[in-house]
């Protein structure tokens, strides 16, 4: 299942650290981990990334779900409606990232008990978020491997527990495959949209000198 994205600006980002499977009195089976995480430099092959601290200021984080591999047929397993208390999945931003805890039904959810024991097993470990980018910036876009720095991200849709969060070559599938294209596109609109500053600013010197060129005939033409 390959995840729906909302329009061209939508993104997802993979990452493995430790998902953790919990139990208490006042939760139940609940699992804990960081789905985004801050000022870490991710390799996307084709630049390196890395979210900013502040990249959470003015996020709608009204609506979240959370799913497996971003399947969104599915049911969700839990839901952060403005992150009340009452939410089965609660976040919360601190220095280094995203923090949530996600509050499974075990008992009566199939899928969530499975999920639970994957992940206490360690079988699964890894998580990913679908999300979209209201601000950015490059440094080196000119070099082989440029560097983007994500400063705003206006909206997370859901997160999501995955099989394969690496974007390693040997365990690409449909849906890091398609996060590294619409890598290689932001990318290339980056590289576009600066050679297209480039020109504009060469035509306004060309602009300039012209005038500058015109002003010293009409000073010659006075002369004479």
């Amino acid at each position: 299942m390959t995840p729906s994205f909302k329009n061209d600006t939508d993104e997802l980002r993979s990452f493995d650290f430790e998902l953790r499977a919990l139990k208490n009195e006042e939760n139940g089976s609940y699992l804990e981990g960081v789905p985004i995480v801050f000022e870490r430099e991710t390799d996307l092959r084709y630049y390196t990334e890395v979210i900013s601290r502040h990249a959470l200021d003015k996020c709608d984080l009204k609506d979240v779900r959370f799913l497996i591999n971003h399947n969104t047929d599915m049911t969700p397993l839990a839901r952060s409606r403005n992150n009340n208390k009452n939410s089965t999945m609660q976040m919360e931003v601190k220095d280094d990232g995203m923090h949530i805890r996600v509050n499974l039904d075990t008992e009566n959810n199939s899928e969530a008990k499975n999920l639970y024991s994957a992940v206490k097993r360690e079988d699964v470990s890894g998580m990913s978020f679908m999300f979209c980018v209201r601000g950015d910036k490059w440094d080196g876009i000119d070099t082989d491997k440029p560097k983007r720095t994500i400063t705003d991200i206006s909206r997370i849709y859901e997160v999501s527990a995955v099989t394969f969060p690496a974007y390693e070559e040997t365990s690409i599938n449909a849906r890091s495959s398609m996060a590294l294209d619409r890598a290689k596109k932001e990318l290339e609109s980056a590289r576009a949209k600066e050679e297209a500053a480039r020109e504009e600013k060469r035509k306004a010197l060309l602009t300039i000198e012209e005038r500058e060129r015109s002003l010293k005939l009409l000073e010659l033409e006075h002369l004479i």
